[in-house]
């Protein structure tokens, strides 16, 4: 029975946890840039209902995903524009994002609420699934999830390894000597927000056509700012990410799982412990010399200005 449990939780968490890897991956790539986009839950739940509308007016989950990729990569772009172009302040140009995706996707999907959709059922990989142990766990998720394996290797090698990531990393930490070197500034921080934007709507379509089918005001229920938190956590690092979002999937897990086993646990507490947790660390990594410590992008949240230091 416990081993049974054990299974359980972790194989609910590597579900629970993929909507938040592609918001976290997304952030990650747009602070490496040196843009703060605070508005990934505004951009999560737009993704979720356009990915919804098109798949039910579609019948194509795939349309749906695309959709949420597109939806998410625009709302991205005002973003970018005020803070690239207009060299708005980010924090307050993120949170204004986030209020307008909120009210903009109550307003699309007000006529969607209770509605069934096409949706990603799981896909038993051959082989892999009959693994004792790890083929529940690992190898008995939809194609969502299972890109998710793909993307946080492929993500820290291009960081770390390619010609653009060296840019991207570079553009974050210096852009004067990055614009000095040849690198086109504001076009590598346009790219690289409008890459979160589009991952952060994949987040959200991995919500409404996977993980919890359908779709309901506020679905994301903060996992936007999880996503953000958990960049800090994981130091920009995809693989302390990856963790990082299981770990949130963990807790979420345990909500639904510890009543069976005869554990009473107040439902409030258990909701309230990813929160605290994004709470505690976003206190602690808000100073200049804490986020230095933790390895944070020198220019991140600093507008470029050609001429200017």
């Amino acid at each position: 029975m416990q081993t049974a449990f054990i299974i359980t939780i972790l194989a609910t968490a590597v579900r629970a946890g993929a909507p938040v890897i592609y918001a976290t991956i997304g952030e990650i790539f747009s602070e490496r840039a040196g843009i703060l986009n605070l508005g990934v839950e505004g951009m999560m739940l737009v993704g979720a209902v356009s990915g919804f509308i098109v798949a039910v007016k579609t019948g194509n989950p795939w349309a749906g995903v695309l959709a949420a990729m597109v939806a998410g990569g625009l709302l991205s772009l005002i973003h970018a524009f005020l803070t690239i172009t207009l060299h708005a302040d980010q924090v307050v140009s993120g949170l204004a994002l986030t209020i307008f995706g909120i009210g903009l996707s109550s307003f699309l999907g007000k006529n969607y609420v209770g509605i069934q959709g096409p949706q990603f059922s799981g896909i038993d990989l051959p082989g892999l699934s009959s693994i004792p142990g790890l083929g529940p766990i690992l190898f008995q998720h939809d194609v969502l999830v299972y890109f998710t394996f793909l993307l946080i290797p492929l993500t820290a090698y291009f960081i770390h390894k390619t010609r653009p990531g060296l840019h991207l990393r570079a553009v974050g930490e210096d852009p004067t000597t990055s614009d000095v070197m040849g690198v086109n500034v504001a076009r590598t921080r346009y790219l690289y927000t409008f890459v979160g934007g589009v991952l952060a709507g994949l987040g959200g379509a991995s919500l409404s056509l996977a993980y919890t089918p359908g779709w309901t005001e506020g679905m994301s229920g903060g996992r936007g700012w999880i996503a953000i938190a958990l960049v800090i956590f994981a130091f920009w690092e995809p693989w302390r990410a990856m963790l990082g979002a299981y770990l949130f999937g963990s807790v979420q897990a345990l909500q639904f799982n510890l009543q069976t086993i005869g554990i009473t646990v107040p439902t409030y507490f258990l909701n309230m412990l990813p929160y605290l947790f994004t709470i505690i660390v976003l206190v602690f990594a808000t100073g200049e010399r804490m986020r230095r410590h933790l390895g944070a992008p020198a220019a991140l949240g600093i507008p470029y200005i050609r001429g200017e230091r």
